[in-house]
């Protein structure tokens, strides 16, 4: 494997650093959820935080990791669709200023954005508007999108649209690449249960899930159970169990994989993103599943030391140093 496309809602992300939880109480947001909601409530709730300090960023949960991917070196793009607006010219600039083929689409809705509210144990629960993003169609992908890729990394979220998902899964198994998800988030996973376990099965090769999501994914309380039950439906299984790292299984081999014990939690936006973009980046290079796991530990360590998800030279720099002795297995969880 050693281009990956990605699939995804292109959204930009306001950030925003709560001091405490009482606007998710307001607004019945559960902590650590994603909800989709419209313009007016958006716009409620993004009132009711005015003042608290927040940064913007290119965001999206594909988005984020094919853009670390592309950070990491490897060969990525990335599909989804914006509005015909200054913010939708900023998503597609700031792809091919990353060296990601921007495959995007124009929708008639203005560009999609993403509240993230960041508790200060830094969980965060995100408040989605789709806009232009959600107007992304089934009919829209076509095989000549995967020429020359060899693996689809689908977002999770994509699962409001059951046509689009499919599509896009069945194209790409027809096009010879892998196929790869996120479970995006615990209560996405309950609202569609039947059919991610059908697309799973049917159509899926990796799978990315944390404790919650796998919990939610398989009625197994256990995660090494919920990681079993994961790997007879696909061909490779991630559960990620936060402080105690992730369990990984490819056929018979299962590994437990740490975390980086120095990583302070300042955010966990992006944090499984990142993850995803690590662990993609080592089986991109033909690495092992620790070394791949090691990878995806030390890219989601960094992030969470940062609000939201972006991070300056410096940062990257010790990744990729980091990420060197991995490869040469001087530096393995």
């Amino acid at each position: 494997m050693k281009r990956v496309i990605g699939i995804g809602n292109a959204l930009t992300d306001m950030l925003v650093n709560l001091k405490t939880d009482s606007v998710l109480g307001r607004f019945k947001l559960a902590k650590g959820s994603m909800s989709l909601v419209d313009t007016r409530l958006q716009t409620e709730i993004s009132k009711s935080v005015a003042g608290l300090p927040y940064s913007l960023s290119l965001g999206g949960s594909a988005g984020n990791t094919i853009r670390a991917m592309a950070q990491l070196g490897c060969s990525v793009g990335f599909i989804g669709k914006v509005g015909p607006d200054t913010t939708g010219d900023f998503f597609v600039q700031a792809l091919d200023n990353l060296g990601i083929e921007p495959i995007i689409f124009r929708g008639r809705e203005r560009s999609g954005k993403c509240v993230s509210l960041i508790s200060a144990d830094g969980e965060r629960t995100m408040v989605t508007h789709l806009g232009a993003a959600l107007e992304l169609s089934a009919g829209e992908i076509e095989p000549s999108i995967f020429e020359g890729y060899d693996c689809l990394y689908v977002e999770g979220y994509l699962v409001q649209n059951h046509d689009l998902i499919l599509k896009a899964a069945r194209t790409a198994k027809k096009c010879g690449l892998k196929v790869a998800i996120d479970l995006a988030s615990f209560n996405i996973v309950a609202e569609n249960l039947e059919f991610l376990r059908g697309l799973v099965s049917e159509h899926v090769d990796i799978v990315f899930a944390n404790e919650d999501e796998a919990k939610t994914f398989t009625c197994e309380a256990e995660p090494l159970n919920a990681l079993q039950a994961i790997s007879q439906m696909c061909e490779l299984a991630v559960v990620k169990i936060g402080t105690k790292g992730a369990l990984i299984k490819q056929g018979e081999e299962v590994v437990h994989v740490g975390i980086m014990a120095a990583a302070k939690r300042v955010d966990t936006t992006g944090a499984g993103d990142f993850y995803a973009a690590g662990f993609l980046a080592g089986l991109c290079d033909g690495l092992s599943l620790r070394q791949c796991g090691t990878i995806g530990a030390i890219t989601a360590g960094k992030v969470i030391e940062v609000v939201g998800t972006t991070f300056g030279e410096e940062a990257w720099a010790d990744i990729h140093r980091l990420v060197n002795k991995v490869k040469n297995e001087k530096y393995l969880f």
